[in-house]
């Protein structure tokens, strides 16, 4: 896991009137809103006690201490202990370590790192979903590193023999390029161009061209949020919220707005959940089975040139985690 970016960590209908704890980024976080509806993070640890202060409330705004009601604000200062009334002295040691949040679409963002600039921008999202797409959402347990599971949503070689009782059906075996480019420094677009094997060779990446921007690709935004583009009606969204090392939230969403009617466009996306759970377990199954857990530039795999995409994420991970250093 890579410090100092910005983290898709929560759907927003998961952050209501109480503080929630969760275990996000191998830490106990804690959530919680103000009467504002702002979300707040912190790590999920009273600085008297130790105990989990996702257990207590919110009082008058802050993050109150089911232990012993010491009150933190949002920035994570104590500002006020009980025990030594209301005039009485704080230790400065008494502070939260907090994380700066972002919430929109229906997610809230962690920027989960140390000393956040004073300019920081907040995280990208799909310019081309809005508020025209109704949509339903699930979240997938998987016993695997965030990495893993996302490089399985970049993998294009893999869907006649992973799926090929589903979205994978018909054989199409060879991987011409795949064509790759990165959109700025945070967004990779992967066109894909697998056909039936004819006996030619794959062709090369510099022998094709970008397909329409309403041709079926992959979006994925670093660090870790992904998109189907399968149409301009329907999309599937995922994404991959690390849990510790070797666990992952697969938050899974379908997006349609073929149907815009209120009520049933919403049940037209639940509809289609199941599906997309059966895809995603297929996956699973081996992905799960990674050896090394983690991924890399130089973990002893012999790829091939249709794993272009897993390998310009690499890179940019690999480049990302010496920025972070």
């Amino acid at each position: 896991m890579i410090r100092n970016q910005w983290y898709v960590l929560l759907e927003s209908n998961e952050v209501r009137d109480r503080p929630i704890g969760v275990t996000r980024m191998g830490e106990k976080m804690v959530f919680w809103r103000d009467s504002s509806g702002k979300v707040h993070a912190a790590v999920d640890k009273c600085p008297h006690r130790g105990v989990q202060l996702s257990l207590g409330e919110v009082v008058d705004d802050h993050l109150q201490c089911p232990f012993h009601g010491f009150e933190y604000d949002a920035s994570g200062k104590c500002v006020h202990v009980p025990a030594n009334g209301r005039g009485g002295v704080i230790p400065a040691t008494l502070r939260l370590n907090v994380y700066p949040t972002y919430e929109a679409h229906g997610y809230i963002w962690v920027w989960w790192g140390q000393n956040p600039p004073a300019d920081l921008e907040p995280p990208l999202f799909f310019d081309n979903i809005d508020d025209t797409f109704y949509y339903a959402s699930a979240h997938d347990p998987w016993d695997a590193h965030y990495s893993r599971v996302i490089e399985n949503q970049l993998d294009v070689v893999h869907l006649p023999f992973v799926h090929r009782k589903t979205i994978g059906r018909g054989g199409r075996t060879l991987v011409d390029g795949p064509l790759v480019e990165w959109r700025g420094d945070k967004m990779l677009y992967t066109y894909v161009f697998n056909r039936h094997d004819d006996g030619t060779p794959p062709r090369k990446p510099s022998e094709l061209s970008p397909k329409s921007a309403t041709s079926v690709h992959l979006e994925f935004i670093m660090p870790n949020l992904w998109q189907n583009y399968i149409s301009p009606d329907v999309r599937i969204v995922a994404a991959f919220v690390p849990v510790d090392e070797t666990h992952t939230l697969l938050y899974l969403r379908f997006y349609q707005r073929f149907l815009r009617l209120p009520g049933l466009g919403n049940l037209v996306a639940k509809l289609a959940m199941p599906f997309n759970l059966r895809v995603a377990h297929e996956d699973r199954r081996v992905v799960v089975t990674h050896q090394p857990q983690i991924s890399g530039l130089k973990i002893g795999e012999a790829l091939i040139q249709g794993d272009l995409p897993i390998i310009e994420y690499r890179r940019k991970r690999e480049e990302w985690q010496k920025q972070a250093t």
